[in-house]
């Protein structure tokens, strides 16, 4: 085993600096850190939403065929009580399945936080990207551009105008009250 090879110089760290700590290496440090923490709750809740998702699923089918096979029976009380609950379970089922994509957009946006976390230690990575304006406007872009819905794009160009997440926040709260006032229905994506 040839001795030099094997030799490895333990990083300098905020806990352990030296002539080498660098507040560049912290920070993608940190970064990576944010990543691996969104990247790991995503993959712990997605088996549960899984498994959620696949069970409203067969109870559904499982209600509908009762009230399928009710219908079969002859005109009662009880015929119609099945009937009823029947409807009601399947408009309560239909409220969770829109639950359950709202879960969905979450964990989209979740990915795209992590994905602009990891082009971002990128830039802060490389010397040469760091200091560069355009490489900034370009990852800028690149966020933008994966944003599907237009009030997205509205939170992202007024945090980038005004650099104060409350007022982006507050614009997008308020694109969505919008929203909601001129429509009833509900977005699905």
């Amino acid at each position: 085993m040839d001795t030099l090879n094997s030799f490895t110089v333990q990083p300098s760290t905020a806990a352990r600096p030296d002539l080498d700590w660098s507040q560049v290496r912290e920070t993608i440090m940190m970064l990576n850190l944010a990543v691996a923490q969104i990247e790991m709750a995503l993959k712990d809740s997605s088996g549960s939403v899984e498994v959620l998702t696949n069970s409203f699923t067969g109870m559904y089918g499982n209600i509908m065929a009762l009230v399928a096979a009710a219908h079969e029976l002859p005109d009662t009380l009880v015929k119609q009580s099945i009937a009823e609950s029947g409807a009601a379970v399947s408009v309560q089922m239909q409220q969770a399945i829109v639950a359950f994509q709202f879960y969905d957009r979450l964990s989209q946006r979740l990915s795209h936080a992590c994905r602009s976390l990891d082009e971002l230690t990128g830039i802060v990575n490389d010397p040469a990207r760091l200091y560069n304006p355009f490489s900034w406007h370009a990852l800028q872009q690149k966020i933008r551009s994966r944003y599907t819905m237009e009030d997205e794009k509205l939170m992202f160009d007024k945090l980038i105008e005004t650099g104060n997440v409350q007022a982006a926040l507050d614009a997008y709260v308020e694109m969505k009250q919008k929203q909601a006032g001129d429509s009833s229905d509900i977005e699905l994506f």
